[in-house]
Formats: structure tokens, sequence, C-alpha cells
């Protein structure tokens, strides 16, 4: 092909394919393998992520330039930058996840029926897992260790915006799982493919067993509109924190503080603030917040009751529905916990809800009543991640209700498959 010349989409197709039928043939080695030999290839990448991380990010420093010169926003260049420490935090995320249980070979149910047949249902790899996602060099670390350990092979497409660091990051992958004996091919990417890539993935129905979207509306919407192959669904994360009458002051502070400013940029930050008319927290969260450089978006009960020195624009039912991934916050009072729920219901996206309460009624209602991924009390939405949870990692948080829902750790992708045992038993 003549240099700088694109491949057509037949090309791309076929290429693509090929990544898909190598990655089939990676699964099966995957899936055979036991839990020592796939412990082994989390550590190598861990130690290798560590060896290597000043190509990592050297090549990081390069998306990240682009993106400012392109004027990508400060809380997507947030989501986009490595560091040193956040590699530290990869290898000791990959450390974790090696010493969490193998799903695979988990017995899930079982029983010996009357007529003498053994039955088991076991937990399996799903086998090739794609997944498309928006400027996380992160996820493409945390996504090929989770299916690794739970027997899979991935297909990733991370996106223009951390290509470099994606290529960076994917070559040291895969040199890692050789150097214990694993397939390379466990882990591959359509990147070089660009958005043409990933429409051939979406296409790839018996090559690929499940796609999995993590990023904004646009894209998962994207994928779940236009993908042939099975699709988790990973919602955005349009979050709200209920202060009731009942919440300390000293709690509302120290959870809004760290719910919204810890790191803005992620989808299990609180994005709506309801408070009830009775407390008296409103000042104090309210001072706080604009300290630490929240912009309110405010309805006018709550800006009629902000201190004068506490700054506020007033809030439109666009900013109920507005993930906004940045130092902005909208706010509402409501007259009860009917009404925060009233108004939770209404906007949520079923990602994560809190409640900040003292009394034990209202904390056991709002987890009845509220029909989201992860219900809070009394704690920051910032726990509602694989790893906080004890998962070791997250592909991603499923807002859906079929087959995982929240955080997706190492269970979620497996499926099952029944084993029926029996000494020449026929039916009847």
């Amino acid at each position: 092909m003549p240099e700088n010349t694109q491949p057509s989409p037949a090309e791309v197709e076929a290429a693509v394919y090929a990544i898909a039928d190598r990655s089939r043939h990676a699964a099966r080695s995957m899936g055979r393998a036991n839990r020592a030999l796939k412990d082994r290839g989390l550590r190598a990448i861990g130690a290798a992520l560590l060896e290597r991380r000043d190509q990592i990010l050297a090549a990081n420093a390069k998306d990240v330039e682009a993106g400012r010169a392109n004027g990508t926003s400060a809380a997507l260049l947030d989501r986009l930058t490595l560091n040193d420490a956040r590699i530290v935090a990869l290898a000791g995320a990959l450390e974790n996840l090696a010493g969490l249980p193998d799903p695979v070979g988990n017995v899930v149910r079982g029983q010996t029926l009357p007529n003498g047949l053994r039955l088991r249902q076991v937990n399996v790899p799903m086998g090739v897992v794609a997944a498309i996602y928006e400027a996380r060099p992160n996820v493409t670390v945390d996504i090929a260790g989770l299916a690794l350990k739970s027997g899979n092979a991935v297909i990733l497409r991370g996106g223009t915006a951390a290509a470099a660091t994606n290529e960076a990051l994917i070559e040291v992958l895969r040199e890692a799982l050789e150097s214990v004996g694993l397939p390379a091919d466990a882990v591959q990417t359509v990147d070089q493919y660009g958005r043409e890539g990933a429409n051939v993935i979406m296409r790839a129905r018996g090559r690929v067993d499940v796609l999995i979207p993590r990023g904004g509306r646009e894209l998962i919407q994207t994928v779940v509109n236009n993908s042939s192959v099975p699709v988790i669904e990973t919602g955005e994360g349009n979050v709200h924190i209920f202060i009731d009458e009942s919440a300390s002051e000293d709690m509302a502070v120290e959870i809004l503080l760290n719910a919204k400013t810890q790191r803005p940029s992620v989808c299990n930050t609180v994005e709506t603030l309801l408070v009830h008319s009775g407390s008296t927290v409103l000042p104090a969260v309210a001072a706080a917040l604009s300290k630490a450089g929240v912009r309110l978006h405010a309805d006018d009960r709550i800006r009629a009751a902000l201190p004068a020195s506490v700054e506020s624009v007033p809030a439109t039912d666009e900013d109920w529905a507005t993930e906004y991934m940045d130092l902005d916050l909208a706010v509402a009072m409501v007259d009860s916990l009917d009404e925060a729920v009233k108004h939770i219901r209404t906007w949520s996206t079923g990602h994560t809800e809190a409640i900040l309460t003292n009394d034990l009624r209202n904390a056991e209602r709002f987890i009845a009543e509220i029909d989201s991924a992860a219900v809070i009390v009394n704690a920051s939405t910032r726990f509602t991640d694989g790893g906080e949870l004890g998962l070791g990692a997250e592909v991603g948080i499923s807002t859906q209700k079929l087959h995982a829902r929240g955080p997706m750790g190492l269970t979620e992708l497996t499926t099952t498959k029944w084993i029926v045992q029996g000494e020449g038993q026929v039916r009847v």
C-alpha cells in the first residue's frame, strides 16, 4: 500500500476480523490457564509498568500536550494524564488482582437429582471481551488485568486522544505476558484502525463475545445502538447526594468536599446536591465547596439561603440532567425525603445515590426506594469503585440490570455453564 494511503473499509474489516480470530485462539489458551500462571502474568505486567514508566510517561506527555493544543477540557486532561503515582497505583491494583480468588471454576450451585444425575453450574470465561473507551489509559491496564485473571482475551479501542500512551502500554502488556508463557494475543488493540476499527468490532458478532463501552453518553449510546455484539452498558454518572434534616454539619462538609473535589472528572463524583429545607448545614457546606473552587448551579430557594460570600448561578432543567465531570454542582432544596426521591427518579442515570442522615428510618427508606446500581448511606459516592469495594479493579460501572450491575470485576467477566454427570441415565 502506498505511503500515507488509508486502508479501505474492506481492508480494515479483514484486519480487525483477523485480530478477533487471533483473540479467540488466545482465549482458548487463557481459559485453560491455571490461577498460578495468570497471577504470574499479572505480576509481570505490574513489574514491567514500573520498570518502563519513563517510556510510558514520555508517550503520555505527547498525548497530554496534543490534548491541550486541541482545547481539551481540564477534566478530560485529568483523565488522560498519567504520572508516577498513578503508574504505581496501576501496578498495585494488578498485585491486588493477583491476590484475589480465581472466579473460573467457582460452583454457583449444584445438586444430585433423584435419577442420580450430578449437576453443577460453574463460572467460565466469556471468551473474547472487547472494550471501547475514551482518553483513559488507566482503563487499558484495568480491563486487561481483569480480563486476564478471569481467563479471557481482550481487544481494546482506547481512542485517538490516548493513542501514544495506549500503544506504549499495550506493548508492555504483551511482552510481559509472553515472558511468563501466556499468549501475547490475549491483549490486542484496534486503535490503529481508528473509528472504522471500532465500527468493525461492533459488527464482529461470533468473533467477539461481549462488548463494553466506557465513556460519555454519546460513546455509550453509539455502541448500544449500533452493535450486533452483545453489550454490557456502562452508564454515565449523574450522581446525587441528599442531605436530610438530621445530618450533622461536619459529616456533610467532609463528604461533599470528597465527593465533589477529590477527582471531579470521574463518574462517581457527585453532580447534584439535594438539601432538606429543615437542614441547617447548607451555609457551611456551600462555603466549603465555594472555597474549594466549586461553582454552584442553584435553584431559587438555595440561592436565597446561601451566605452572601458564596456565589452561584441559577439552575435550569439542563443542570439537573448534566454530568459535569468538573468543579460544578447542581443544588436544589426539597421539603421531604419523598421529594428528594422523586427528583432522583426523574433525573438519575441509575449510577450512585447517597443519603446523609442520622435517622435510621430515612436511611432504610432511601435504600428501599432508590433504584440505582449503588446506594450509599453516610459515605462519599467516590466509594462506587471496583478497587474500593474489594474487586481489585473494574471494567466499568454497569447501570443496566441484566447480567451485571454496579462495578464490574472478575466475576462479571465470566458466564456460566452447566456440567451434568451421569452413569448411563436416559430421559423417559
